[in-house]
């Protein structure tokens, strides 16, 4: 009979949480929170990265160009699944375009480097809302921000401010469907699922599983009652 009280979800502090049949760790999995240490990214709990080519940065695999220190953040939010090759563009990609050429002379130089870092525009943050998927080789440009619950399609190239639960896909990004109606989406918002305490997710993962927002949200009333 298994255990009603065991916690199915895995340990948030865990590098690498999925676990073959074999009891083996995939090392390809990881979560991001335990393994990216930059001063300008944030990672929320059980944010997942699978990458077959194992990197030894994750940080410099996904955002190669946010340096520690820039004008501009990386956050990301809880739950999130992001597949290899997904890269964040961020705003210190930018080449001067105020003069003549926008060729980076003043990289090359050691004594006006600095200079350069501090010339660029302070960029917008790029945002990654709570349970979106990003899939295989997707591109965020600098600035993007991802609603909860957003799927982004392989290859996408993403712009702007994308809506709750939206799925886009192409390059540019569009909106190719809505995974729920307006209702469902405000109802999704409210609860929040992926805020509430782990044990409080395990019991109800039934429901999260199966899709029915009504379901869940009685659910979350009975749950706060008592």
């Amino acid at each position: 009979m298994a255990d009603e009280n065991r916690i199915p979800l895995p340990n948030p502090r865990t590098k690498n949480p999925l676990i073959f049949p074999d009891g083996s760790h995939d090392p390809a999995t990881v979560f991001l929170s335990e393994v990216i240490d930059h001063p300008n990214i944030e990672v929320g709990d059980w944010t997942y990265y699978n990458d077959r080519s194992l990197p030894d940065d994750h940080a410099g695999a996904l955002a190669p160009y946010l340096f520690p220190g820039a004008p501009e953040q990386l956050r990301i939010g809880r739950f999130c699944q992001i597949a290899q090759g997904v890269q964040f563009i961020t705003a210190t990609a930018n080449h001067p375009m105020d003069g003549l050429s926008t060729y980076p002379f003043s990289v090359f130089d050691p004594d006006r480097m600095g200079t350069y870092r501090a010339s660029l525009p302070r960029g917008r943050d790029t945002i990654v809302g709570h349970d979106c998927w990003i899939g295989r080789e997707a591109v965020l440009m600098p600035g993007a921000e991802l609603g909860c619950g957003v799927i982004v399609a392989a290859r996408a190239v993403v712009r702007g401010k994308i809506p709750d639960y939206a799925v886009v896909s192409g390059n540019p990004a569009k909106i190719i469907r809505m995974r729920f109606n307006p209702a469902e989406i405000s109802q999704l918002l409210e609860i929040a699922w992926w805020s509430w305490p782990s044990e409080k997710i395990a019991r109800n993962l039934h429901l999260i599983e199966q899709g029915d927002v009504l379901a869940l949200a009685e659910q979350n009333d009975v749950d706060t009652m008592n």
